[in-house]
């Protein structure tokens, strides 16, 4: 990218669009996204381009929720998981761009977003496909989850005494299928949201590429993008204000910065960061930076702007 811009890639979390189990109707996540646009722009009004990537958990969950009552109830036909991936991305992107787009609009900034649908390519000898690890959907009765084993070819697994539950791979990026229309697109000063839910898994076959039922990592494909287009800065927004070691012990302490090699201490201690939300978060980060990454910053919605004038956040250097 050209010395006067400044390009950042930011990957927001689930928190961004449902706040609690109370809010989690189309119209509370679109109001959630409202309140996550005005944190964007106001890094796009300190003239920051932006790429944004977007967590999905939730919404393919709800996806697939309505798509096997549906299929119970009235015998219609379900949706394949790669299929549900990019009905989240339009809806969330949809969400999003509406929301970035009005408020660039109220305060005057001329500049649109869009949404890119995002395939990206994994490896089928990625060491995830042995060994389905990522639970998706309903909870089900043991019975049934033989029957969707032996049917429909699907790892199950008990779950917590909760009931048994499908469990698909989470490869890790390789490629990023639609990547030149998106370095076009941010080259235009276009706000753009991608790899949503770290995009559509696909996997090539010969000539073609085809959908995979598998969830990537978005943390690690936002990095993978940040890498990409050689982006100034990779910001991960979650929810808290910045990373703590011994996280929720009492002796848990915050972290304003921290180089690749301490960071990568701290997993190795395996102590610090909690297995589903903060882990795989650094370990994306720590990939962004040792494949030429230059900074990264992680930080609640709240506070981007401070964290973006060294107030606050962790900051994560090489």
């Amino acid at each position: 990218m050209s010395e006067e811009r400044k390009v950042a890639v930011v990957a927001i979390g689930g928190n961004s669009l449902i706040r609690d189990k109370d809010h989690q109707t189309v119209e509370d996540q679109y109001l959630a996204a409202k309140e996550t646009a005005k944190h964007l722009v106001n890094m796009i009004e300190q003239g920051w381009d932006i790429a944004i990537g977007h967590g999905n958990g939730p919404q393919v969950g709800f996806i697939l929720r309505r798509s096997e009552i549906a299929h119970r109830v009235e015998g219609m036909h379900e949706l394949p998981l790669d299929v549900c991936g990019s009905d989240s991305q339009g809806a969330i992107g949809y969400a999003l761009q509406q929301n970035i787009q009005n408020e660039l609009r109220k305060r005057g900034i001329d500049k649109i977003a869009a949404t890119v649908i995002t395939q990206v390519r994994v490896d089928p000898n990625d060491p995830a496909f042995q060994e389905p690890s990522k639970p998706i959907g309903s909870f089900m009765e043991q019975k049934e989850a033989q029957r969707r084993k032996e049917e429909d070819g699907w790892d199950v697994v008990e779950d917590a005494g909760r009931g048994w539950r499908r469990v698909v791979p989470s490869p890790l990026p390789q490629e990023i299928m639609e990547l030149e229309a998106v370095k076009a697109m941010i080259e235009s000063g276009t706000i753009t949201i991608t790899v949503g839910g770290g995009g559509i898994p696909v996997i090539r076959d010969g000539d073609e590429v085809r959908g995979t039922a598998a969830v990537i990592d978005k943390d690690f494909a936002s990095g993978m993008l940040a890498n990409e287009i050689d982006a100034d800065l990779y910001l991960i927004s979650t929810d808290v204000e910045k990373v703590a070691l011994n996280f929720g012990k009492p002796d848990q302490e915050w972290v304003d910065q921290m180089t690749v090699a301490e960071a990568k201490a701290y997993l190795e201690e395996g102590t610090h960061f909690a297995k589903g939300s903060m882990e795989p978060k650094i370990k994306a980060i720590v990939h962004f930076l040792e494949s030429g990454g230059k900074k990264a910053i992680v930080t609640n919605p709240e506070n981007i702007g401070r964290a973006l004038q060294g107030e606050t956040g962790t900051h994560i250097v090489p």
